[in-house]
Parts: C-alpha cells; sequence; structure tokens
C-alpha cells in the first residue's frame, strides 16, 4: 500500500473507500452545523428587534422609570446627538439599542407623544423617547436591575429614563461636617 494524503490506495490502484466516507461525512456534518448556526444568530437577531416595541413606566430604587417590554431598565446616552445615536459597534453589544419594525407603543405611564424612532447607521429603527435614542444594557439580567445607571462607557454616560423622557440622575450621598472649635461648654473664650 502507498500513503496518498488522507487516502490510502492499494496496488492494484484502487483507493480505499473508508476514508472518502468519513470525510463526506465530516464536511456534511459541519456544513450543517454551520446552517444551523447561521439560522440561531438570525433567530437571536430578530428577538433582538420588536416587531413593535412597548415602552412602560416601572418603579425601581431610582424611582419610575422607562423599561421594555421585558421590564429591562431603557437608557439614554449622554454622547447621543439630535436623536441620533452615537452608539453601534461593540458599543452596542453592550448597550443594545431597542429597534422596532413599526411604530412604538406607550405603555402605562409613558407619553405617546413622546415616543418616536430614528433611523440607525445599519438602516433599522431605534425607539426613541423625548429624542433621546434607548438602550437597554447587557448586564441587568432581571426586570428592575439598575446596573447600567450613571455608567462612564464608550465615551460618555448612561442614564435611566424618566417619564418625562430626562436622565435620572442618582443621588449623590450627602456629607455633612461639622467643626469643632476645641471648647467642651460654653462660654469659651
Amino acid at each position: 500500500m502507498q500513503e496518498i494524503g488522507y487516502r490510502t490506495r492499494r496496488e492494484d490502484g484502487r483507493v480505499r473507500r473508508g476514508l472518502i466516507t468519513r470525510t463526506i461525512a465530516v464536511l456534511t456534518l459541519t456544513a450543517a452545523l454551520g446552517v444551523t448556526g447561521f439560522l440561531a444568530a438570525g433567530s437571536i437577531a430578530r428577538s433582538a428587534t420588536d416587531t413593535n416595541a412597548t415602552v412602560s413606566l416601572r418603579t425601581t430604587k431610582l424611582g419610575p422609570i422607562l423599561v421594555n417590554s421585558k421590564g429591562h431598565t431603557l437608557y439614554l446616552f449622554s454622547k447621543d446627538r439630535n436623536g441620533t445615536s452615537a452608539c453601534s459597534g461593540n458599543c452596542a453589544r453592550f448597550w443594545p439599542p431597542l429597534v422596532s419594525q413599526a411604530k412604538p407603543t406607550a405603555g402605562a405611564g409613558v407619553k405617546a407623544s413622546l415616543l418616536g424612532t430614528t433611523r440607525r447607521s445599519n438602516g433599522s429603527l431605534q425607539v426613541t423617547y423625548n429624542k433621546h435614542p434607548l438602550y437597554a444594557y447587557s448586564l441587568d439580567k432581571q426586570t428592575g436591575q439598575t446596573k447600567g445607571e450613571g455608567a462612564l462607557a464608550f465615551g460618555a454616560k448612561w442614564y435611566a429614563v424618566s417619564a418625562r423622557g430626562t436622565a435620572v440622575v442618582k443621588a449623590q450621598a450627602t456629607t455633612t461636617t461639622t467643626t469643632t472649635t476645641g471648647c467642651a461648654y460654653p462660654p469659651c473664650p
């Protein structure tokens, strides 16, 4: 027998069929897995796009804020200007934009007149509120979480959105300072 690549050729010139059959099986399986992965990726992309996005109001530790149809906090990006998103690529992976294929719906506590859309650089329609493009945060895994509040990422800060369509700025802890004169009891000299 003489070795030729992955196939073995016998003295009589015939190629051993077992290796060819296995090679075809592996290539078929690889192609099937590739198609499955492609279809799964398309399904995930479609699930991130609501046919008709609904924006509602929910009370959290930050007070009443906007949430998507899954109850996840919606944020604005302070780098966005004139209703146009400044978040794409890696930014949009961490801060997925709320996109819709139709006019968004106002849920409880939300003014329909403040809802709108803006066209993203990839052509999709992103939901806006009071002209602020809206985003979720990938680390907010459960309803009511606000882990993205006040985060500095991708060149600017991120804030939850109030019912008025403004940034909810978490109140800073106040510190009270007192001064002493070194005198324990009045009258002091």
